[in-house]
C-alpha cells in the first residue's frame, strides 16, 4: 500500500490539474466574446421584428414602419437621424476619431401576400406580409445601431445605418436614397439577407464578383385577328403565336448563352381568350429574365426581341413589347468579402461561417456600387418555407448572430 501511495497521489494530482485545465478552457471560452456583446438588446430585436411583422407595409408605402424605425433610432445616444426619401430612414453615428465611412443597409417593405404561418404575431393587414424577411433585416440593423451607439469612443470614422424602402418594387428604393446625395461620402456598403434552409445563425459568404443575378422583365401583347373556333383560316391565332414564342425562347439559354453561366428565362404569364370556341384577337405574355454579366444581359435582350419580332411576322401578327431592365447583379468586392469572412469568423467561430452559393434572386442593393464597393452576405434562419412564400418564418434565435456579425464587420472596417 505504501508503494502505491505515491502513484495514487500522482494520479489524483493529474486529475485535479486536468479538471483545472478544463475549467480554465471553459472560462476562456465563455469570456471569448468581446464586452460589447452584452450590450446587444436581444429581446428588443425580437420585439421590433414582431411589431414590424405584425404591421407590414408595401413598397413605397412604409410610412408607419419608417416612423417606428426613426423613433427607435432617436431613443439611442449619438445617432443623427435623417429622412432622405419619404419612407426611408438613415441613422448616422460619428466616431470619436476621424476615419473612413461605412454603411450597412436593411430593407423595410413587405409583399402583397396573405400570411399563412399561424404565428401569434401574424400580419394584421389583409394580403400584406413580411414573407421575405425584411422585418428581420430591419430589427437586426436597429440592434446593431443600438449596440454601436454605446461605443462611440471606440470608433474611428462614421457609420451610416440605411433603412431602405421599396426593395421589392422596381425601380427600387436604393436609387431614391442614392439620388438624394446623402451617401456620397460612404467608402463601403454592406448588406445581409436572411435565407431559410441554412443552419440558424450561420453567416453565408456569397461569391466574389456576381453574388446575385440581374433581373429584367417584359410584358408582351400579341395582336392577332379574332375568329370563330371552327374557322381558324379567317383569323390569326395569338395563342399559337405566343406558344411558338414561348418554345423558341427556351433556346436562348440552351443555344445562345455560354454553358456554365447562370441565365434564366421564365415565362410567368400567358393569358388569352374567354371561350373554348373563340379565337381571341390578343394574348399577353410576361417574363422574368435573370443574368449575371452585362454582356449576357445585352445578348439575351437582343435574342428575345429578335425572336418575338420574327415569329410574329411569320404568323402575320403584330405586337407591343415593354422590355424593362430592373436591378443589376450585385458585384461583391474581393477585399470586402475577405474582411466580412474574417469578421464573421472572429465573432461567431469558423464553424458558423460558410461559403454561400450565388443568389439566383435579384436585389437593388446592387445600385450602391455606383458610389463605393459593396459586400452582400446571407444569414441562415433554419429549415422552412422559401422567401416569398405565405408560410415563410424566421428562427428568431438566429438574429443575435446577425447583429454580432454586423457589429464586428463595422468595427473591423473602421478600426483596422
Amino acid at each position: 500500500m505504501r508503494k502505491l501511495l505515491p502513484l495514487i497521489v500522482a494520479v489524483l494530482l493529474c486529475g485535479a490539474l486536468s479538471a483545472q485545465t478544463k475549467q480554465n478552457k471553459t472560462r476562456n471560452l465563455k469570456s471569448s466574446n468581446p464586452a460589447w456583446v452584452k450590450n446587444i438588446p436581444t429581446k428588443d430585436v425580437i420585439t421590433w421584428r414582431r411589431h414590424i411583422h405584425q404591421n407590414p407595409e408595401l413598397s413605397f408605402e412604409e410610412e408607419k414602419t419608417s416612423k417606428y424605425v426613426e423613433d427607435v433610432l432617436k431613443s439611442y445616444p449619438n445617432i443623427e437621424v435623417i429622412r432622405p426619401a419619404k419612407t426611408s430612414v438613415v441613422g448616422i453615428l460619428k466616431g470619436a476619431k476621424p476615419g473612413k465611412t461605412v454603411a450597412f443597409r436593411a430593407d423595410m417593405d413587405a409583399l402583397p401576400m396573405q400570411e399563412e404561418t399561424g404565428l401569434p404575431f401574424s400580419s394584421k393587414a389583409d394580403n400584406v406580409m413580411h414573407s421575405c424577411g425584411h422585418d428581420a433585416h430591419t430589427a437586426m440593423l436597429l440592434g446593431t445601431a443600438a449596440t454601436l451607439s454605446k461605443m462611440q469612443n471606440q470608433l474611428k470614422g462614421t457609420v451610416y445605418f440605411i433603412f431602405q424602402h421599396a426593395e421589392e418594387q422596381p425601380p427600387g428604393g436604393a436609387l431614391d436614397i442614392i439620388n438624394a446625395g446623402v451617401l456620397k461620402d460612404v467608402d463601403a456598403f454592406f448588406g445581409m439577407h436572411v435565407l431559410p434552409n441554412f443552419p440558424a445563425g450561420h453567416v453565408g459568404i456569397l461569391p466574389v464578383g456576381a453574388a446575385s443575378t440581374a433581373q429584367d422583365v417584359f410584358d408582351l401583347h400579341i395582336i392577332g385577328k379574332g375568329s370563330h373556333g371552327s374557322m381558324p383560316h379567317l383569323g390569326i391565332d395569338p395563342v399559337v403565336v405566343g406558344a411558338a414564342i414561348v418554345t423558341a425562347l427556351q433556346s436562348v439559354v440552351s443555344r445562345n448563352v455560354e454553358p456554365g453561366e447562370l441565365t434564366v428565362v421564365t415565362i410567368g404569364k400567358f393569358q388569352s381568350g374567354d371561350a373554348f370556341n373563340v379565337i381571341a384577337d390578343r394574348a399577353e405574355l410576361a417574363a422574368s429574365i435573370r443574368t449575371t454579366s452585362d454582356a449576357t444581359r445585352k445578348l439575351v435582350e437582343k435574342r428575345i426581341k429578335d425572336i418575338i419580332d420574327n415569329i410574329t411576322e411569320a404568323y402575320g401578327a403584330t405586337y407591343e413589347l415593354n422590355y424593362i431592365p430592373t436591378y443589376p447583379a450585385i458585384q461583391n468586392d474581393k477585399a470586402l468579402n475577405a474582411q466580412a469572412r474574417n469578421s464573421a469568423v472572429t465573432i461567431l467561430g469558423k464553424e458558423q461561417v460558410f461559403d454561400a452559393p450565388m443568389m439566383t434572386a435579384s436585389e437593388d442593393f446592387a445600385y450602391y456600387r455606383k458610389i463605393a464597393p459593396v459586400n452582400f452576405m446571407t444569414l441562415g434562419i433554419g429549415d422552412g418555407a422559401a422567401n416569398h412564400n405565405p408560410k415563410f418564418t424566421v428562427d428568431e434565435n438566429a438574429l443575435q448572430n446577425g447583429v454580432k456579425a454586423q457589429v464586428q464587420i463595422i468595427l473591423d472596417y473602421l478600426n483596422k
